[in-house]
Formats: C-alpha cells, structure tokens, sequence
C-alpha cells in the first residue's frame, strides 16, 4: 500500500519510483496522468525509457501489491492535467518544458 502521506505528491509532472512484488525491480519514470482523485478505483500512469522505447504502466493508487511508492522529484508548474503529449516529443523536449528528464 501507499502510505497517505505520499498520495497527494503524485501528480502528473512527477518523478516517481515504483516498487512491486517482494523482489521486483522498482519501475522509475514520469507521471503523466493521475485518474478518479482517490476514490478506491484511482490510478496513475508512470512512462519511462527503457532500450529507446517508451513503456508505460497504469498502478491503481490503493493496490496491496505496490509495497512503496519514492518521489524522486516534484515538478515546478505545471499547466495540464494529462501529459500525455509526452509520448509525441523527444526526451531534451521533455526537460525543457517540464524541467524534468524521462
């Protein structure tokens, strides 16, 4: 579970670190939405690089199998809600409008 303190710092924009399962490697990459608030249904979706491909992962916020949830980095400002033009631009894109690197 995610401990409540850390919800409310998951915002689109954010750099967060994903750990699942007891042995899994923890998954690091950039929120680019955050759906349904905090409602028992809630998600977010965190993109991330991995061999030049863009992979992308959807974690329901109240899921027992999401043992710890790091934020790496908190964005600036930023303007919209879903940021899901990310996936069109390139990584030195990314870092110049959100100041934050994929």
């Amino acid at each position: 579970m995610i401990h409540p303190d850390i919800i409310p710092k998951i915002k689109p924009g954010a750099k967060v670190r994903v750990f699942e399962g007891p042995t899994a490697a923890p998954f690091e990459g950039l929120v680019i939405a955050r759906k349904h608030g905090s409602e028992p249904g809630a998600t977010f979706i965190v993109r991330a690089m991995r061999s030049g491909v863009g992979v992308e992962k959807v974690y329901p916020i109240h899921s027992p199998a999401i043992n710890k949830v790091d934020v790496v980095s908190s964005p600036k400002k930023i303007h919209k809600a879903k940021l899901f033009f990310v996936r069109k631009i390139s990584g030195a894109k990314i870092r110049q409008r959100l100041g934050v690197s994929l």
